[in-house]
Formats: structure tokens, sequence, C-alpha cells
């Protein structure tokens, strides 16, 4: 029997796994029992934009919903932002920034499940997007 907290792992077939789920997986080489660790804080930028690309051709998340998540994709691939990368780490917050907000936002449009089945990054979803709204 296992902890109520212990994670449950589900390993699926390498064809049935997605693309970006596939290269994280390359780069990251998670160990059993190893924590959390810089290359999944480096990765937590990619990973919300993928899940914001994911959830907007979701079909359980209405058209406003869609839009939320397509406009926070698109500003967050775009090259112009309100603080460039090129002040290095602090470049990044706005991005982390408007990626919260959106996925907070979509929140409101779809239940939780629906977003944890598409999140790709380690851990929850849900802690990750309230620690980046934080």
């Amino acid at each position: 029997m296992r902890a109520a907290d212990e994670p449950v792992t589900i390993d699926l077939n390498p064809k049935e796994q997605r693309f970006y789920d596939r290269l994280r997986g390359y780069v990251v080489k998670q160990e059993p029992g190893r924590g959390s660790g810089l290359r999944d804080i480096l990765l937590l930028l990619p990973d919300l934009v993928v899940l914001l690309f994911r959830l907007s051709r979701e079909p359980r998340v209405p058209i406003g919903g869609e839009a939320i998540a397509l406009i926070g994709a698109a500003y967050l691939l775009s090259p112009i932002d309100l603080i460039p990368e090129i002040l290095g780490p602090i470049g990044f917050a706005d991005d982390l920034v408007v990626a919260g907000a959106c996925l907070s936002r979509l929140l409101n449009y779809v239940h939780p499940d629906v977003v944890l089945t598409h999140w790709s990054g380690q851990g929850d979803a849900l802690d990750a997007i309230q620690r980046v709204t934080q």
C-alpha cells in the first residue's frame, strides 16, 4: 500500500509520448528518488509554453480560454518583451508572470484535471502555477 503523499508514476509506451515529453526526458534524465534540480527550474518556462499550446487545442477549453492560451503563448514566443532577455534572469521574469497570469485565468474556465493532463513538467502543475503567480 502506498502513502497518500507518494506520487503516482505512469509510464507510457514511447510511441504514445508526445515529442516534447520525449525531448524533456532526454534533457532531464531524472533518477528515481532524486528531487527537482536546476534543469527543472530552467525548463519551467518551456513547460509553461507547451502547456499553454496544449490547452489552446483542448476541446474541453471554451473559446475564451483558448484565446487566453494563444495570446499568452504568442507573447512568450514573441521577440518583443516588456523586459528584454538581454538583461539575463530579470528578462525572463515578465515571461513567467505572463505565463502564470494566463494559466491562472485559464483555471477559471477549465477543471484543474484538464490542466494536469497536459502538464509535462516535474511536480504538480497547479503548484508551479501558484509559485509563478506569487
